[in-house]
């Protein structure tokens, strides 16, 4: 109650918010991380984010031309792109590296926290140090981009946190056996949508996913097994990486201001039978 007895509402202000659709798209100034940047998703996240006017600090942990591609977004979108690599399993490198993003760059918006290796054995079969490998750059990995950057999120009383999951999170793939995977990609659905909760005064968390993604992840797959993927997705197909650019775009940008501790599964159909 007020001093005159008068009710006080919990209710906070809303957002400004732009009439016109292509003005909440717009990422003109902002700055946005994306590890992983260097592979297929990652890459096109950068391109899509660049194109609404974001400058990027594309994250790499061996990619030989990371450096060649940060460039060619930067000359194709006349934004600013930097490439620095970082093994996100490390929590000090990922420390080092926000602060060095952020010195070079000014700020912080958006930490999209996308960086992930495959399973490539059952949960008895698999090596305990390829266990531990995937957990340590899955799901600890992500839980130390978003530690690091909602402590700037937290002080500059706004942000803005994406974390690439996976429908394998939602779902055992068949045939290949992934129980690792499987597990560390649950564990990241359900951590977006807890920090979404404990971070909801001061920034937006939420998750993105994919399905089958055409990249080179999958590019050493066996055809039988592709076949049988395809045969269980509705649509008959995986996705160009290019098809994801847009549910990035609309979480990192204003047109998602009231969605948080979301989930956006884009599978072609696959967790929907």
């Amino acid at each position: 109650m007020g001093s005159l007895g008068t009710p006080v509402s919990k209710r906070w202000p809303n957002p400004p918010v732009q009439d016109s659709v292509f003005k909440m798209f717009d990422m003109t100034g902002k700055v946005t991380i994306c590890t992983g940047g260097s592979g297929g998703i990652g890459y096109e996240i950068c391109r899509g984010l660049a194109e609404a006017g974001s400058n990027i600090a594309l994250w790499y942990h061996k990619s030989p031309n990371a450096s060649k591609l940060a460039a060619t977004i930067e000359k194709d979108f006349n934004i600013k792109c930097k490439a620095y690599q970082c093994d996100v399993a490390e929590y000090g490198q990922v420390e080092s590296t926000v602060q060095a993003v952020v010195r070079d760059f000014g700020r912080l918006d958006v930490m999209i926290a996308n960086a992930g290796i495959p399973s490539k054995a059952g949960g008895l079969d698999d090596k305990l140090e390829d266990w531990h490998r995937v957990v340590n750059v899955d799901y600890n990995g992500a839980y130390y981009c978003a530690r690091v950057a909602g402590e700037i999120f937290r002080k500059q009383g706004s942000g803005n946190m994406i974390f690439t999951a996976s429908m394998s999170g939602h779902a055992a793939n068949v045939p290949q056996q992934q129980a690792c995977y499987n597990s560390a990609k649950a564990g990241v659905i359900h951590l977006a949508k807890s920090l979404a909760v404990e971070w909801a005064g001061f920034a937006r968390v939420n998750a993105v996913s994919p399905g089958y993604i055409d990249t080179a992840i999958s590019g050493d797959c066996p055809f039988e097994m592709k076949e049988h993927w395809y045969e269980l997705t509705p649509m008959k197909r995986d996705a160009d990486p290019r098809e994801l650019k847009g549910v990035y775009l609309y979480l990192a940008s204003d047109a998602s201001t009231y969605t948080t501790g979301a989930d956006f599964v884009v599978d072609g159909g696959y967790t929907a039978r």
